[in-house]
């Protein structure tokens, strides 16, 4: 199933939602829609699935206009954040609950919800919680039975709310892993929604970066990271260094140092921002070409790699990270030079 959305604005009452949306999703595609609250992804999400209607502009499934078809005739499979089990039911009832509601012409045999409900249980792997009730499993556990619930129905399309929003931080990088797995089998064209860039950057094919009612940025994950098209997608996806300076003659000057800036060729004087990951400064303990001169403020060393926090004349703060075998060197107080590796470089202040 392909998704072409072509122009969508939604308002509500003197807040625009989305701005002129435009978005095309492959057939059998993953794809995260990633940006803080407010940013107007679970707006598209729901304009995608039918359950809120655009102001403007279409969604096409397929090759066809979907304006006008009713909800249950979009075969869209919808999960929400917060799980939406029916807590009367079993959990196999909870899943055979979209077949059983169809109207009798188009209901399944009760045999054959029976076997679609076991296949369902054996995908997820909860084979053994089929006479169970929600209340009886785990956050994680419930959150896989509603998407195999949104499963059972065969859609063409799934489409998921912030689905491991509610869970601990282990479970939600066990099941983000997990909807991976469960994707390359099925193989359906499906939609997150997510704030967590870490899961957005593991589990989708291409990342989404909205802001604002607007998109920002479309790519592969390891594309938007390493090339972010505008100063919101470098601040809001991984941690960087937020620098001011100045460009002429196709170098900028920052931190007392310069840095190419070919792009810029033609702004001469102009105010830039330098953004600057944290582990693309290396640090020394004497004075190198390229480097700025600062003091280390404090380290904070866990696992395999150390964050050291950084002061310097005229910088706000700046972190470098580094393996925490390479910390005993440089404790607070010491002073070192901070060379970049690789830095980007956008024209305004930010």
């Amino acid at each position: 199933m392909t998704i072409s959305i072509r122009g969508v604005t939604k308002r509500f009452k003197t807040f625009t939602a989305l701005n002129g949306v435009d978005l095309e999703i492959a057939d059998g595609e993953l794809v995260a829609l990633l940006g803080p609250s407010g940013s107007g992804k679970t707006t598209l999400l729901r304009i995608i699935a039918g359950l809120d209607v655009a102001d403007a502009g279409s969604v096409w499934m397929d090759g066809e206009d979907t304006a006008g078809t009713k909800l249950r005739d979009r075969k869209v499979g919808f999960v929400f954040q917060h799980y939406a089990l029916f807590r009367h039911m079993s959990i196999a009832q909870n899943i055979a609950f979209g077949l059983t509601v169809r109207p009798r012409d188009q209901r399944p045999p009760r045999a054959e919800i029976r076997r679609r409900v076991d296949e369902l249980l054996k995908l997820i792997q909860l084979e053994w919680c089929a006479d169970r009730y929600p209340h009886q499993l785990s956050g994680g556990q419930r959150q896989r039975i509603a998407l195999a619930r949104a499963l059972a129905v065969e859609p063409r399309v799934l489409l998921l709310d912030e689905p491991f929003g509610a869970l601990d931080a282990q479970v939600r990088t066990e099941l983000r892993r997990w909807l991976r797995r469960l994707h390359d089998e099925t193989g359906i064209t499906s939609v997150f929604v997510t704030h967590d860039q870490e899961e957005a950057m593991e589990v989708a094919d291409r990342v989404v970066v909205v802001n604002k009612g607007r998109i920002e940025q479309i790519g592969a994950p390891q594309a938007v990271y390493d090339h972010p098209a505008t100063p919101f997608v470098c601040r809001f996806i991984g941690a960087a260094n937020c620098f001011s300076g100045r460009v002429a003659d196709g170098t900028a000057s920052f931190a007392g140092i310069t840095w190419p800036s070919p792009e810029h060729q033609a702004s001469a004087g102009s105010e830039v921002t330098v953004f600057v990951r944290p582990h693309d400064i290396a640090l020394h303990t004497s004075a190198v070409a390229g480097a700025f001169p600062a003091t280390v403020k404090r380290v904070h060393a866990i696992g395999p790699t150390a964050r050291v926090e950084l002061v310097a004349p005229g910088i706000a703060s700046c972190e470098v990270h580094v393996p925490t075998d390479g910390t005993s060197g440089v404790p607070p107080g010491t002073a070192v030079w901070a060379k970049p590796q690789r830095a980007r470089v956008f024209l305004g202040a930010v």
